[in-house]
Protein backbone atom coordinates (compact mmCIF):
# COMPACT_ATOMS: atom_id res chain seq x y z
CA UNK A 1 0.00 0.00 0.00
CA UNK A 2 0.59 3.47 -0.60
CA UNK A 3 2.98 5.13 2.47
CA UNK A 4 0.85 7.98 3.92
CA UNK A 5 3.86 9.33 6.43
CA UNK A 6 2.99 13.04 7.20
CA UNK A 7 5.34 15.83 6.08
CA UNK A 8 7.98 14.02 3.60
CA UNK A 9 5.07 13.85 0.74
CA UNK A 10 5.09 17.00 -1.05
CA UNK A 11 3.97 15.78 -4.57
CA UNK A 12 2.91 12.58 -6.32
CA UNK A 13 4.47 11.96 -9.20
CA UNK A 14 2.53 10.38 -11.56
CA UNK A 15 3.57 6.18 -11.61
CA UNK A 16 5.65 5.08 -14.43
CA UNK A 17 3.40 3.14 -17.63
CA UNK A 18 4.34 -0.75 -17.24
CA UNK A 19 2.95 -3.96 -15.45
CA UNK A 20 1.54 -3.41 -12.52
CA UNK A 21 2.66 -5.06 -9.72
CA UNK A 22 0.70 -6.79 -6.35
CA UNK A 23 1.64 -3.65 -4.32
CA UNK A 24 0.66 -0.90 -7.10
CA UNK A 25 -1.92 1.67 -6.49
CA UNK A 26 -4.44 -0.25 -9.46
CA UNK A 27 -3.71 -3.43 -8.30
CA UNK A 28 -4.79 -2.18 -4.79
CA UNK A 29 -7.84 0.10 -6.10
CA UNK A 30 -6.50 2.86 -6.23
CA UNK A 31 -6.75 5.52 -9.28
CA UNK A 32 -4.20 8.86 -9.36
CA UNK A 33 -6.37 12.09 -10.56
CA UNK A 34 -4.56 15.75 -11.67
CA UNK A 35 -4.59 18.29 -9.99
CA UNK A 36 -4.89 21.31 -12.10
CA UNK A 37 -3.37 23.98 -12.75
CA UNK A 38 -0.60 23.02 -10.38
CA UNK A 39 3.11 24.03 -11.13
CA UNK A 40 4.72 20.79 -9.59
CA UNK A 41 2.29 18.51 -11.53
CA UNK A 42 0.62 17.51 -8.59
CA UNK A 43 -1.44 14.43 -8.27
CA UNK A 44 -4.15 13.20 -5.21
CA UNK A 45 -4.41 9.33 -4.85
CA UNK A 46 -7.98 8.30 -4.40
CA UNK A 47 -9.10 4.70 -3.16
CA UNK A 48 -12.52 3.43 -3.41
CA UNK A 49 -15.12 3.97 -0.76
CA UNK A 50 -18.07 5.83 0.21
CA UNK A 51 -16.87 9.50 -0.91
CA UNK A 52 -18.13 11.41 -3.81
CA UNK A 53 -18.50 9.08 -7.07
CA UNK A 54 -16.94 6.17 -5.02
CA UNK A 55 -13.63 7.56 -4.34
CA UNK A 56 -12.36 9.21 -1.24
CA UNK A 57 -8.49 10.74 -1.00
CA UNK A 58 -6.04 8.52 0.66
CA UNK A 59 -3.25 11.14 1.05
CA UNK A 60 -2.32 14.77 0.57
CA UNK A 61 -1.57 15.89 -3.03
CA UNK A 62 0.17 19.09 -1.62
CA UNK A 63 1.83 19.95 1.90
CA UNK A 64 0.14 23.22 3.22
CA UNK A 65 -1.18 24.04 -0.07
CA UNK A 66 2.48 25.79 -1.16
CA UNK A 67 1.74 28.62 -3.16
CA UNK A 68 4.04 27.84 -5.49
CA UNK A 69 2.17 24.85 -6.38
CA UNK A 70 -0.87 26.27 -7.64
CA UNK A 71 -3.42 25.20 -4.08
CA UNK A 72 -4.42 27.79 -2.24
CA UNK A 73 -3.23 28.70 1.12
CA UNK A 74 -6.25 26.27 2.88
CA UNK A 75 -4.40 23.32 0.92
CA UNK A 76 -8.23 22.82 -0.79
CA UNK A 77 -7.36 21.69 -4.40
CA UNK A 78 -10.55 20.85 -7.28
CA UNK A 79 -9.13 17.23 -8.70
CA UNK A 80 -10.66 16.58 -12.55
CA UNK A 81 -11.14 13.18 -13.60
CA UNK A 82 -8.78 11.59 -16.39
CA UNK A 83 -11.44 12.33 -18.76
CA UNK A 84 -11.68 16.25 -17.47
CA UNK A 85 -14.95 16.35 -15.40
CA UNK A 86 -15.02 17.62 -11.92
CA UNK A 87 -14.69 15.32 -9.19
CA UNK A 88 -15.25 17.63 -6.07
CA UNK A 89 -13.40 19.45 -4.32
CA UNK A 90 -11.05 18.13 -1.38
CA UNK A 91 -8.98 19.90 1.80
CA UNK A 92 -6.44 17.89 3.60
CA UNK A 93 -5.69 20.18 6.36
CA UNK A 94 -3.45 18.94 8.87
CA UNK A 95 -4.68 15.88 10.74
CA UNK A 96 -8.33 16.41 9.17
CA UNK A 97 -8.89 15.11 5.48
CA UNK A 98 -11.48 15.68 3.11
CA UNK A 99 -12.97 18.57 4.55
CA UNK A 100 -14.78 21.38 2.80
CA UNK A 101 -15.35 25.04 4.17
CA UNK A 102 -18.93 25.22 3.69
CA UNK A 103 -19.77 29.42 2.89
CA UNK A 104 -23.02 30.85 4.77
CA UNK A 105 -24.94 34.05 3.10
CA UNK A 106 -24.62 35.80 5.91
CA UNK A 107 -20.85 36.83 6.48
CA UNK A 108 -19.26 39.19 8.46
CA UNK A 109 -19.47 42.44 7.38
CA UNK A 110 -23.20 41.35 8.04
CA UNK A 111 -22.66 40.67 11.25
CA UNK A 112 -20.61 43.86 11.82
CA UNK A 113 -23.28 46.37 10.89
CA UNK A 114 -26.07 44.26 12.65
CA UNK A 115 -23.65 45.30 15.55
CA UNK A 116 -22.52 48.20 14.75
CA UNK A 117 -19.10 47.18 15.03
CA UNK A 118 -15.60 46.16 13.44
CA UNK A 119 -14.60 42.56 14.69
CA UNK A 120 -11.11 42.67 15.56
CA UNK A 121 -8.59 40.89 18.46
CA UNK A 122 -6.71 43.33 20.66
CA UNK A 123 -3.92 40.99 21.88
CA UNK A 124 -2.47 41.84 25.57
CA UNK A 125 0.66 40.05 26.22
CA UNK A 126 3.13 40.73 28.92
CA UNK A 127 4.77 39.30 32.05
CA UNK A 128 2.71 37.44 35.05
CA UNK A 129 1.65 40.59 36.88
CA UNK A 130 1.99 43.14 34.78
CA UNK A 131 -1.96 44.16 34.54
CA UNK A 132 -3.09 42.40 31.80
CA UNK A 133 -6.16 40.95 33.26
CA UNK A 134 -6.92 44.33 34.70
CA UNK A 135 -6.42 46.16 31.56
CA UNK A 136 -8.26 43.21 29.62
CA UNK A 137 -11.47 43.68 32.02
CA UNK A 138 -11.46 47.39 32.20
CA UNK A 139 -11.04 47.67 28.14
CA UNK A 140 -14.28 45.46 28.11
CA UNK A 141 -16.11 47.73 30.51
CA UNK A 142 -15.01 50.69 28.96
CA UNK A 143 -16.35 49.52 24.95
CA UNK A 144 -19.29 48.19 26.83
CA UNK A 145 -20.23 51.71 28.13
CA UNK A 146 -20.04 52.47 24.65
CA UNK A 147 -22.18 49.69 23.42
CA UNK A 148 -19.34 47.75 21.92
CA UNK A 149 -19.89 43.81 22.23
CA UNK A 150 -16.69 42.46 23.46
CA UNK A 151 -15.37 39.15 24.86
CA UNK A 152 -12.19 38.47 26.98
CA UNK A 153 -10.02 35.42 26.08
CA UNK A 154 -7.66 35.55 29.37
CA UNK A 155 -5.28 33.35 29.59
CA UNK A 156 -5.66 31.45 33.14
CA UNK A 157 -10.08 30.95 32.32
CA UNK A 158 -9.06 28.95 28.78
CA UNK A 159 -7.12 27.03 30.64
CA UNK A 160 -10.34 25.93 33.13
CA UNK A 161 -11.63 24.48 30.44
CA UNK A 162 -10.16 24.52 26.32
CA UNK A 163 -6.77 24.08 27.40
CA UNK A 164 -6.95 22.14 30.29
CA UNK A 165 -5.27 19.83 28.78
CA UNK A 166 -1.91 21.70 28.41
CA UNK A 167 0.95 22.34 30.32
CA UNK A 168 3.31 25.10 30.70
CA UNK A 169 5.98 23.07 28.40
CA UNK A 170 7.46 24.57 24.82
CA UNK A 171 5.25 22.91 23.04
CA UNK A 172 2.28 23.01 24.97
CA UNK A 173 2.24 26.97 25.15
CA UNK A 174 2.52 27.04 21.70
CA UNK A 175 -0.70 25.06 21.22
CA UNK A 176 -2.01 27.19 23.88
CA UNK A 177 -1.78 30.16 22.14
CA UNK A 178 -2.65 28.24 18.99
CA UNK A 179 -6.14 27.84 20.08
CA UNK A 180 -6.80 30.69 21.19
CA UNK A 181 -5.75 32.76 18.30
CA UNK A 182 -8.25 30.31 16.44
CA UNK A 183 -10.69 31.37 18.76
CA UNK A 184 -10.25 34.93 19.17
CA UNK A 185 -10.17 34.63 14.90
CA UNK A 186 -13.61 33.36 15.32
CA UNK A 187 -14.92 36.43 17.25
CA UNK A 188 -13.46 38.39 15.54
CA UNK A 189 -15.15 36.75 12.31
CA UNK A 190 -18.88 36.99 14.46
CA UNK A 191 -18.31 40.74 14.60
CA UNK A 192 -17.31 41.07 18.20
CA UNK A 193 -14.06 42.92 19.75
CA UNK A 194 -12.17 40.10 21.41
CA UNK A 195 -9.80 40.79 24.03
CA UNK A 196 -6.87 38.31 24.37
CA UNK A 197 -5.26 38.20 28.10
CA UNK A 198 -2.30 36.09 28.28
CA UNK A 199 1.28 36.08 28.96
CA UNK A 200 2.56 34.46 24.88
CA UNK A 201 6.07 34.71 25.51
CA UNK A 202 7.58 33.32 21.96
CA UNK A 203 7.11 36.12 18.94
CA UNK A 204 6.70 33.01 16.73
CA UNK A 205 3.35 31.74 18.17
CA UNK A 206 2.15 35.76 18.53
CA UNK A 207 2.64 36.37 14.44
CA UNK A 208 0.98 33.29 13.64
CA UNK A 209 -1.61 34.67 15.22
CA UNK A 210 -2.07 37.77 13.84
CA UNK A 211 -1.44 35.99 10.60
CA UNK A 212 -4.47 34.35 10.90
CA UNK A 213 -6.28 37.67 10.55
CA UNK A 214 -6.66 40.22 7.72
CA UNK A 215 -4.46 43.20 8.07
CA UNK A 216 -5.21 45.80 10.84
CA UNK A 217 -7.46 43.29 12.64
CA UNK A 218 -5.33 41.90 14.93
CA UNK A 219 -4.12 44.73 17.56
CA UNK A 220 -0.57 43.76 19.98
CA UNK A 221 -0.46 45.33 23.20
CA UNK A 222 2.85 44.98 25.20
CA UNK A 223 2.97 45.75 28.68
CA UNK A 224 6.10 47.18 29.30
CA UNK A 225 6.50 46.42 33.53
CA UNK A 226 9.52 45.51 34.06
CA UNK A 227 10.16 42.36 36.02
CA UNK A 228 11.38 43.68 39.60
CA UNK A 229 7.84 45.38 40.00
CA UNK A 230 5.57 42.25 38.58
CA UNK A 231 7.55 40.03 41.18
CA UNK A 232 6.49 42.89 44.26
CA UNK A 233 3.01 42.74 42.58
CA UNK A 234 2.87 38.77 43.10
CA UNK A 235 -0.95 38.64 42.60
CA UNK A 236 -1.00 34.83 41.90
CA UNK A 237 2.41 33.94 44.53
CA UNK A 238 3.67 32.17 41.38
CA UNK A 239 7.49 34.28 41.63
CA UNK A 240 7.70 33.46 45.19
CA UNK A 241 7.25 29.89 44.31
CA UNK A 242 9.28 30.05 41.16
CA UNK A 243 12.20 31.36 43.59
CA UNK A 244 11.68 28.94 46.31
CA UNK A 245 12.18 25.68 43.76
CA UNK A 246 8.46 24.67 44.14
CA UNK A 247 7.23 25.56 40.56
CA UNK A 248 8.67 24.89 37.11
CA UNK A 249 7.68 26.82 33.34
CA UNK A 250 6.91 30.10 35.03
CA UNK A 251 8.10 33.23 32.36
CA UNK A 252 10.80 35.61 34.02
Amino acid sequence: MIAAGRGSLACCPSPESGSLSASSPAALGFTRLSVPNCKRKCSVVLRAGAGSNGLVPSRTPCINGKSDCGCDSNGDVLVNRSDGTNLRQINMNGNSTNVVWHKCSVEKVDRQELLQQRGCVIWITGLSGSGKSTLACALSRALHARGKLTYILDGDNVRHGLNRDLSFKTEDRAENIRRIGEVAKLFADAGVICIASLIAPYRKDRDACRALLPKGEFVEVFMDVPLQVCEARDPKGLYKLARAGKIKGIVI
